[in-house]
């Protein structure tokens, strides 16, 4: 069986965290057969260096015919200056945009041997398992009018519109709740339905279709803002919540750090299933960003994209044993006292980007023995 993955690595420590994951690609091909078919393309700031664009029509194609998509990070300052519509960030939001990748899951897992790194008290974090599921294609990032205009005088006025429509806001929490039946079986929307048009639509909607096909699942609803603070609070009061776009972006950075660092989350984007295959397009990504500060020293904590690997084998390919074992061998590195820079304490080991992929691998394969 042949398996399609477009690697995108593209700026800062991305091609560092790639690195990794290509070495257990190469590992599960040359050990399993697992038939991964691997090809790579620019995106970002590398793709307009080389093509004047955040990602080239040849590697969008490539994204839309293969059967997964591993992206690593965009942008920097050496792009601060590029034109807008061109700018890094673009190459992503036209990915989710042209392969329809409308629900954006983003779990936040606190190992055991990491609850003391959080900022917060270890009796908070530890044994937290909480999942945000983020709309992903409509919101305030896409709609429009998006402009900024010229008042005269001296003045001027940005505009983002926040725009949903009924049909989007179902099937992201469809999704929320199909997971949560895997889980716990609770999902907290979370919107601003006291001062937002938008959000007393996604609330009405969200709670018809909680009536209409999952009353089995407890739902709650919660002011993202509120929603915030309980997150820091007490976070394991959660187990899937469903949120929009941009509450979704800034909800998901804040149950990362309780993780410890943004270098430990992964997340998946999917898009629906295909009717005839039931297949999905689908983006796997880690949540951190760039960090160009740390870019090509070594130092990046390669976790969160060979955790988002581990989703890629069981949300795309069903390898399900795979990715079990995959992040089993995340935790027993961890239990082991070896550590990237981002996560350090005393006593610990400290690895760089490459030693902590080699030791992951070396775990994966002793549990796949």
């Amino acid at each position: 069986m042949t398996r399609k993955l477009l690697l995108l690595p593209g700026d800062g420590i991305g091609p560092e965290a790639m690195a990794e994951v290509r070495k257990l690609i190469s590992a599960m091909n040359e050990r399993f057969s697992s038939g991964f078919e691997v090809e790579e393309g620019l995106v970002g700031g590398a793709a307009y260096d080389a093509h004047g664009q955040a990602i080239s029509d040849a590697d969008m194609a490539k994204a839309l015919a293969a059967d997964a998509v591993l992206f690593g990070a965009v942008g920097g300052p050496k792009w601060d200056g590029v034109p807008y519509e061109v700018r890094p960030e673009a190459g992503l939001l036209r990915l989710r945009k042209e392969m329809e990748l409308f629900a954006n899951l983003r779990p936040a897992i606190c190992y055991p041997a990491l609850a003391a790194s959080s900022s917060l008290k270890q009796e908070v974090v530890e044994g937290l398992d909480i999942l945000i599921v983020r709309e992903l294609t409509g919101g305030v990032y896409f709609g429009e009018p998006k402009e900024i205009i010229d008042l005269g005088n001296g003045q001027k006025r940005g505009i983002d519109t926040q725009v949903y429509d009924t049909f989007e806001i179902e099937r992201i929490s469809g999704v929320a709740f199909e997971l949560a039946r895997t889980r716990q079986n609770k999902v907290c929307s979370m919107e601003k339905h006291n001062v937002m048009k938008s959000g007393v639509l996604w609330k009405d909607v969200v709670a018809a279709t909680h009536k209409a096909k999952y009353s089995d699942v407890e739902l709650t609803h919660m002011l993202a803002d509120a929603g915030g603070m309980q997150l820091v609070r007490w976070p394991k009061q959660f187990d899937v919540i469903v949120t929009d776009n941009l509450f979704g972006d800034m909800l998901s950075d804040v149950a990362a750090m309780l993780t410890g660092s943004l270098g430990m989350l992964p997340s998946a984007s999917l898009g629906a299933p295909d009717a005839k295959t039931g297949s999905r397009k689908a983006l796997y990504e880690p949540v951190h960003g760039s960090a160009p500060d740390i870019a090509g020293k070594g130092l990046a904590n390669p976790i969160a994209m060979i955790a988002s690997f581990a989703m890629c084998l069981r949300y795309s390919f069903s390898m399900i044993a795979e990715a079990d074992r995959l992040e089993a061998a995340v935790a027993a590195v961890l239990d082991d006292g070896q550590r990237t820079a981002d996560i350090m304490s005393d006593g610990k080991t400290q690895l760089g980007t490459g030693a902590m992929g080699d030791a992951i691998l070396e775990k994966f394969l002793a549990l796949s023995a």
